[in-house]
């Protein structure tokens, strides 16, 4: 025999060629968590497929670990399934058994903070309508004026993908927690609006929740209340923001977005 193939072995070593050539590229591999955020916040907060929809992710750099979603210790005689809003330390908790929360980051507004108490969810909508007020059309007719006739969901519009709208008596509060358009704005305290999540975090919310759910709105002589237990002093303010600090966090910068 000689260095060479022998001929009957070139058809066969064609072939095993042709089908290297056609066959599908392996998948590709996860991509790890962006730095210094952990795949488990990472996969909370990544990209989601709604729908036609793809919202995006919630940039890594407003993921501290005091605004994303988690499940706290939370003291209150509240049954399961009630969601109490604070919109002074500008939190949302979804009370679960035995003295614990899930945590959810809001914005809150002008509006979300001067309406308090007791109300109920009897509806809930995907992808809301949004109306500007006349207020905000007079203030600013350039930026809302075209909208006067309202703005059809999606990505671009201030009520994000979900809305809870909360009524008292039976009649509409126009008081809503909804998702945003404005990553940015969670955690903070806005010159107005109503209170908003993440997508991400308005659509477990949603998901978790029905017609007929409680919502409890605290005053800010109230706020804190239920992250301690009964008889312990409640959580030091932050002069000049009406608002609760979570140990180790800052004043927070206004910022303005309205919302409804």
């Amino acid at each position: 025999m000689t260095g060479s193939l022998p001929r009957r072995l070139l058809p066969a070593l064609a072939a095993l060629a042709l089908l290297a050539a056609c066959a599908p590229e392996p998948p590709p591999t996860r991509s790890a968590a962006p730095m210094g955020l952990s795949p488990q916040i990472a996969a909370l907060y990544g990209p989601v497929a709604d729908g036609e929809r793809i919202i995006p992710a919630v940039p890594p750099q407003y993921l501290s670990a005091d605004k994303v979603r988690r499940e706290v210790d939370y003291f209150t005689d509240r049954p399961p399934g009630t969601i109490v809003v604070d919109p002074y330390a500008r939190y949302l908790y979804l009370v679960q058994p035995g003295q614990r929360a899930l945590r959810y980051a809001i914005a809150v507004g002008r509006e979300g903070r001067g309406f308090s108490g007791e109300a109920v969810i009897p509806i809930k909508r995907e992808w809301p309508r949004w109306i500007p007020t006349k207020s905000m059309i007079a203030e600013d007719p350039e930026q809302y004026g075209p909208w006067k006739d309202g703005m059809d969901g999606g990505l671009s519009n201030p009520l994000g993908a979900r809305a809870l709208y909360l009524h008292r008596d039976g009649k509409d509060t126009y008081y809503r927690i909804h998702g945003t358009n404005d990553v940015s704005s969670i955690g903070k305290a806005t010159s107005a609006g109503c209170i908003r999540l993440w997508n991400q975090d308005i659509l477990d919310l949603y998901a978790r929740v029905s017609p007929g759910t409680q919502v409890v709105v605290l005053t800010e002589a109230e706020s804190g209340k239920g992250t301690v237990p009964a008889g312990r002093a409640l959580p030091p303010r932050v002069a000049g923001l009406n608002s609760v600090a979570p140990p180790g966090e800052t004043a927070a910068t206004m910022f303005f977005t309205e919302s409804f």
